[in-house]
């Protein structure tokens, strides 16, 4: 493999990768071109990154339903998110507020890619996206009316709008996607795997994919399984209830929303002059076994699938479960791979909360945009690692690094799902 030389952002010189396709056999590159958000700090990518960046949370107490009898009552939830504003009143009845979600975030994200679908061949863009919960608030909305009036008051489209895969069919209605489609499953990590699978469709010769992942629970059907979980922090104090890393970690917040992509073949990108925020240059997914994590295979996977060495890694977007085990669990492959301290790393989600399948995907909208700008955004709460997760963890402030090129994001989904992406700047690609 042909290298390139240039500054490192830690101090010295590094070798970086010099790709004109990705992988061997000349197979075509995912560019991410256009990217859609919706967060508990931010509706919209240029609101929720500059949150970010300042280190704004959007965690806050629960007025999505009145959660006075829970011992939980704090979560991040949408701003200024009115269903209404954003859905055409058709499709209100039929769709969930997690699908209402999906549509507006594609939408920006098609607005911001400035590529119109319908100008593709019919078979040539398809969506793939994830979601751990489906519509709960829809399905409970059912089963009330169910148990409290009878069966002929369920709406018609319980069928379908609390289902998994009601996200990709509705994104795909309103643009005209006919390429392929389906829905992942596999909580945090679901992000990261739908993009994984829309990459594959990508080098299968696809020419435009939409993927990541959108998740929205809060209501009383879906924080009563949060609960039942008990993986919630009980701190009252949104900024203190979630802190990964750090000594006194006891849980996570729970957050509503995501990011959706539009991923281009590279080459076609570019012919219509579209420069992107970043190549996805390598995934992996793992699950582990009794006993046995296995978060650093899939780091260690995703980084052979892009030809990187671990020292190329300028910045890692972490999981940060938030407890103690976990998180030790977590500190513990990062220091195999990069040894202790051996680059920054940040979870942004401090300032969402966990999102679900939108977990994952939002920490590859922020490792993209991180790329673009040069800057990692703050890890807050957290104050400092603890002794026992011997890591450069990026508090405070947004730490600026003029050599950014190439970062690596991880997440664990509940039942022992582990996924890792590693994203390049376009100029690596």
């Amino acid at each position: 493999m042909t290298t390139t030389a240039g500054p490192g952002p830690r101090g010295g010189t590094r070798t970086q990768p010099a790709r004109t396709r990705e992988g061997t056999g000349g197979r075509a590159r995912a560019l991410v071109t256009g990217i859609g958000v919706a967060a508990p700090n931010g509706l919209g990518t240029r609101a929720w990154w500059q949150a970010l960046l300042r280190g704004r949370s959007g965690i806050g107490p629960i007025t999505r339903f009145d959660a006075s009898g829970y011992p939980v009552r704090i979560a991040g939830e949408i701003p200024g998110f009115v269903d209404e504003d954003h859905i055409p009143s058709r499709l209100l009845p039929e769709t969930d507020r997690v699908t209402r979600i999906a549509l507006t975030a594609a939408e920006e994200a098609f607005a911001d890619s400035g590529v119109d679908p319908r100008e593709l061949p019919e078979y040539a863009a398809g969506v793939i996206t994830a979601s751990s919960a489906g519509g709960v608030e829809f399905g409970q909305r059912g089963l009330a009316a169910l148990w409290a009036k009878g069966a002929r008051y369920v709406s018609v489209y319980q069928s379908s709008a609390w289902f998994h895969a009601a996200n990709p069919a509705q994104i795909a209605i309103r643009h005209q996607l006919r390429g392929p489609g389906s829905t992942i499953i596999s909580e945090q990590a679901g992000g990261i795997d739908a993009l994984a699978r829309s990459r594959r469709r990508i080098r299968d010769g696809v020419r435009l994919m939409v993927t990541g992942g959108v998740d929205s629970t809060l209501c009383p059907w879906g924080w009563a399984a949060h609960l039942a979980d008990g993986r919630l922090s009980t701190c009252a104090d949104p900024a203190r209830a979630y802190l990964p890393f750090d000594a006194d970690a006891g849980g996570h917040v729970v957050g509503e929303g995501g990011a959706l992509f539009v991923v281009e073949d590279a080459d076609a990108a570019a012919r219509r002059g579209a420069v992107g925020y970043g190549i996805v240059a390598g995934c992996a997914a793992t699950f582990d076994g009794a006993d046995r994590p296995r978060l650093r295979e899939a780091a260690e996977l995703a980084l052979a699938d892009a030809g990187i060495r671990p020292e190329e890694v300028d910045v890692v977007f972490a999981d940060g479960a938030g407890e103690r085990a976990a998180d030790r669990v977590e500190s513990e492959a990062l220091c195999a791979l990069f040894g202790p301290y051996g680059v920054p790393v940040t979870v942004p989600k401090t300032m969402t909360g966990r999102l679900g399948a939108g977990g994952s995907s939002l920490d590859l909208a922020a490792a993209l945009f991180a790329l673009r700008e040069r800057v990692v955004p703050p890890t807050t709460g957290t104050r400092k690692a603890a002794e026992d997760c011997p890591l450069d963890l990026v508090t405070g402030s947004a730490r600026e690094l003029p050599g950014l090129r190439t970062a690596l994001v991880l997440a664990r989904g509940r039942g022992g799902f582990n996924s890792a992406a590693v994203v390049c700047a376009p100029a690596a690609g």
